[in-house]
């Protein structure tokens, strides 16, 4: 990797995509287009990667032409997934005030560290992009949450400090985050946002740890005390020792596969696409399954398609990812965001047993995931106090989860 002085670049209506699944030997997959009309940004794969290279998602298959965006402002294919999202989209506007603000544009001043083993450079002949050199420590959290402020209030932050805050701009989501390093590892942190009423990180701790009790695969979260309340830190997936995954999110897999964005669909696209050891396949097909229940009795109606992801594996296939952003949402919507079976989105267990033959599942045996599950988020009260989240966010949080829609549901499930 070369290092890019941002102060010589200059916007350009061409970069350039490349592999880093083994960073030290970065390759060259093709460039990338500015859309003027539409805003959106194209891929054309390169001689070499066509010759020996894989698609990157189903709508990029291995030919030779320019494969372009279906809807405005985005980026074709997997190629999405790899721009920042709300949050790392602010960073970038205060920080770095670009002379432009195209996704084209948001895709290079993302930087090295973004989701998955794409990287954006200014060049075709050497992967020269946005480094920020190394990341912060665990030490520096406090630090990154003041700063985290100060972007928020739309404040100027010192030179000297932008290298804490700055790689959180390769992150997707809309909450306020970061990215160091803790013990060789990388861990994204995530804040509290002003305003919020319960200490939402230690929330999510305690939800991913009490999933992981229901037999859900979960990403490993780490609670941080901070000046006031929590942030959660949560260590990435999608780097595998010293190289790192190609990963994709349910939404551009559903949608390159022409797929409504629903779980059934999803599981469906883990028969197609997963791991070819049929234990192994069968058995995430079914905990995809569990995560609907769970996200449906713990009220996370935040479920939506980019918050699962699915990686792939050193054969090409895919398998499904820890679970992770799962917490309440603590609106009491009554639906998720993505379909759960006959009767849409609705967060129902009779929904959810409809079409439970998509996830490999007998009824009885959907029966039985129930019932795990329910056992479970029964406990959820004690679990959130054994990780110490404050009594009053568990009598706040209780006025949805417990409320007579999901709480009937659970007692019948038992």
């Amino acid at each position: 990797m070369i290092e890019f002085d941002l102060s010589q670049y200059t916007p350009s209506d061409t970069l350039y995509l490349w592999w880093l699944g083994a960073p030290q030997a970065p390759r060259l997959i093709g460039e990338l287009r500015l859309l003027r009309q539409s805003r959106g940004v194209s891929l054309q794969y390169g001689h070499a990667w066509l010759q020996s290279g894989f698609a990157l998602s189903e709508d990029l298959p291995l030919l030779r032409q320019e494969f372009l965006p279906t809807h405005k402002e985005t980026a074709v294919g997997a190629v999405d997934d790899a721009r920042p999202d709300r949050w790392g989209e602010r960073v970038i506007r205060v920080l770095d005030k670009p002379p432009r603000l195209s996704v084209l544009d948001y895709l290079f001043y993302a930087g090295h560290e973004r989701f998955g083993a794409l990287g954006v450079s200014v060049s075709a002949d050497a992967y020269i992009t946005r480094s920020l050199g190394p990341l912060p420590q665990l030490s520096n959290a406090m630090q990154i949450e003041a700063l985290v402020h100060k972007i928020l209030a739309g404040e100027p932050v010192a030179e000297a400090e932008r290298r804490l805050i700055a790689p959180g701009a390769t992150l997707g989501g809309a909450r306020p985050k970061a990215l160091l390093d803790h013990g060789g590892h990388q861990w994204i942190i995530k804040f509290n946002e002003p305003g919020e009423t319960i200490d939402t990180p230690l929330v999510e701790h305690a939800t991913m740890t009490l999933a992981a009790l229901a037999g859900i695969r979960v990403a490993t979260t780490m609670p941080l005390k901070m000046h006031k309340g929590h942030a959660v830190a949560v260590r990435r997936f999608d780097r595998d020792g010293g190289g790192r995954q190609h990963a994709l999110s349910a939404r551009v897999a559903l949608h390159a596969a022409g797929e409504p964005m629903g779980y059934p669909e999803l599981a469906q696209w883990l028969r197609r696409r997963g791991v070819a050891a049929q234990k192994l396949n069968a058995q995430h097909m079914q905990e995809l399954f569990r995560r609907m229940v769970f996200n449906i009795l713990m009220d996370n109606t935040d479920d939506h398609e980019k918050n699962h992801a699915l990686l792939m594996t050193e054969s090409g296939e895919y398998e499904l990812a820890p679970a992770f952003d799962v917490l309440p949402s603590a609106q009491a919507l009554g639906f998720q965001q993505m379909r759960v079976g006959a009767a849409a989105a609705d967060a129902t267990l009779d929904n959810a047993l409809s079409e439970s033959e998509q996830f490999g599942l007998r009824k009885s045996q959907a029966a039985a995931q129930i019932q795990a599950v329910c056992a479970v988020v029964t406990g959820w009260r004690a679990h959130f106090a054994s990780a110490s989240v404050y009594a009053a966010d568990i009598e706040s949080l209780s006025c949805q989860i417990d409320r007579p829609f999901l709480r009937d549901q659970r007692q019948a499930g038992l």
